[in-house]
């Protein structure tokens, strides 16, 4: 059985795709990318069809990350198939919930930060799209620090392992 995760950020061209392939790399050093699977996707549509920024292609590029992406938006019925949904800030947190059909559904979403301990209480990963490459670093930066506490969790649940 596959575990699905799908990361989700607004226009699903900058944080999302950047926390998919960050996410992607790790499963694959984990050895489990026959088991676990990961995408990603926009809150809203206006970026659908759209390839990554490019200055989300250039970030990952430069630090070793495959960036192919196409923007899409999320589907409430997705839901369905996904076991966990995770959130780049706490604006795609709520409407997530607000989207989700059960409520069972609703507890599958997840910030993102939240797998990361040195977080504190700030879990939003900013937008980096109205600034600078600094900003797409910084992004990268918090993506990297919370995708290894996000395996960690998802391994146990492929594992059986989890409390």
């Amino acid at each position: 059985m596959t575990y699905r995760v799908c990361f989700v950020c607004t226009g699903n061209i900058c944080r999302s795709p950047m926390a998919e392939s960050v996410f992607r790399a790790r499963v694959t050093e984990a050895g489990l990318d026959d088991r676990v699977e990961a995408d990603s996707a926009g809150t809203g549509g206006w970026h659908e069809g759209d390839g990554a920024d490019p200055r989300t292609v250039r970030v990952l590029a430069e630090h070793g990350y495959d960036s192919d992406h196409t923007a899409r938006r999320f589907q409430a019925s997705w839901f369905a198939r996904l076991d966990l949904v995770i959130a780049l800030d706490s604006g795609h947190l709520k409407a997530l919930r607000r989207l989700a059909p059960t409520a069972g559904d609703a507890r599958k979403v997840r910030l993102l930060r939240a797998y990361d301990p040195a977080a504190g209480d700030d879990l939003d990963v900013p937008d980096p799209y109205y600034g600078g490459l600094d900003g797409f670093e910084e992004c990268l930066e918090m993506v990297e620090a919370a995708s290894e506490g996000l395996l960690a969790a998802v391994r146990d649940e492929v594992e059986g392992t989890a409390a």
